[in-house]
């Protein structure tokens, strides 16, 4: 029988998206998958190859609900724990990979209690809570951000974080250094936009110089609550903007792109390196961990990003900020260059080899 490999992962697109790369790979390499998640994970389950299968388990968090919610949180788990070991009873996997998200707990429990092979994948440049209760308990530590702040005596694997296919296209795509010809802007605050970005970025576009502005277009996504207001925004400057709650062609825009202005997301830190942009990074402030900050880091440290705090965020800054990169068309050619180098596009590829490698250790 093919082996099987039993993904875990949490109800998030930033958990689910690399475990849905690492599926896809090892089901064109003939492995057997089964996704281990909760129902609010399952929705995010449709982009996962038809091969794999769903395997719905009980989880719980004590971060929402009420006292009574509270007290229950430790015998849903105890539930999905002993669920996910009769699963496991019945079909062992050869190996367990947990992406984060409370959701994974039971079957890297299970994996934990039946010795099976395991290890985790940390998106971000902090170890999210239920990472950081596995991280030492698991024989591989695969980080997506690098450095990943780990907890003593727990070494990690550097593997970066897998992009969508869409992006790999895009890998490394030829850049167009500013100039005195039409530009492109692009503004990112993750699926669901931010709101502090729909407040400052058409401000810091207006105050820009005669000679940038007229030649800047800019493609910002804003949540819609907040479109018709950043649409007016950016009108009422004489700017054309392509405002939008969510860019369906992404990649293709980072591409045609001489900034982009994001949120330090893992996955939009791991889009922007891979097609290989310039950046001003504005880490989200209540971030867990303040693991956005950390995400940042390395582009920061490379010379591929400036980092502005929230707290340091206004028009005047963020203006300043963006005339710096785009009056000067040799340091933006070194940012892309730098961010490419930084640049992990064969993050999927290294995660196949570290699974495949504890399958090879775990032989007799």
């Amino acid at each position: 029988m093919k082996p099987l490999l039993l993904i875990a992962a949490g109800g998030t697109g930033g958990h689910m998206f690399p475990a849905q790369a690492l599926a896809e790979a090892m089901v064109a390499q003939g492995w057997r998958v089964k996704l281990s998640t909760d129902a609010r994970g399952a929705r995010y389950a449709g982009g996962f190859p038809r091969e794999v299968a769903v395997a719905q388990v009980a989880s719980a968090t004590f971060a929402r609900g009420g006292v009574l919610a509270k007290m229950g949180v430790p015998f849903r788990i105890a539930g999905g724990v002993l669920g996910a070991l009769w699963g496991m009873l019945c079909d062992r996997p050869a190996v367990v990979v947990g992406f984060g998200g409370y959701p994974s707990i039971p079957a890297l429990a299970a994996a934990t209690l039946l010795r099976r092979p395991r290890m985790i994948h940390e998106q971000n440049g902090v170890l999210g809570r239920v990472n950081q209760i596995f991280a030492p308990r698991v024989m591989a530590v695969a980080c997506g951000t690098w450095p990943t702040a780990l907890p003593a005596g727990v070494e990690g694997v550097h593997t970066g974080n897998p992009v969508r296919a869409a992006v790999l296209e895009r890998a490394g795509a030829g850049y167009i250094p500013p100039g005195d010809y039409p530009m492109s802007m692009v503004v990112i605050g993750g699926s669901q936009g931010a709101r502090i970005l729909s407040d400052v970025v058409p401000a810091a576009v207006a105050a820009l110089p005669d000679a940038l502005r007229v030649n800047l277009r800019v493609a910002h996504q804003a949540r819609a609550e907040d479109l018709d207001r950043v649409i007016d925004a950016y009108a009422q400057a004489g700017i054309h903007a392509d405002v939008q709650a969510f860019f369906t062609d992404i990649p293709r825009r980072l591409s045609e792109a001489q900034l982009v202005v994001s949120r330090s997301g893992a996955s939009s830190i791991a889009d922007i390196s891979v097609i290989g942009r310039p950046a001003i990074l504005i880490p989200f402030a209540a971030a867990t961990g303040d693991h956005q900050t950390a995400n940042a880091r390395g582009l920061v440290d490379g010379q591929a990003a400036i980092l502005i705090p929230e707290s340091a965020l206004d028009a005047d800054t963020l203006s300043t900020q963006i005339a710096a990169v785009l009056e000067n068309p040799p340091a933006a050619l070194m940012m892309s260059r730098n961010a490419l180098a930084l640049s992990r596009a064969d993050a999927t590829d290294r995660l196949v080899e570290l699974v495949t490698s504890l399958t090879e250790r775990a032989k007799p």
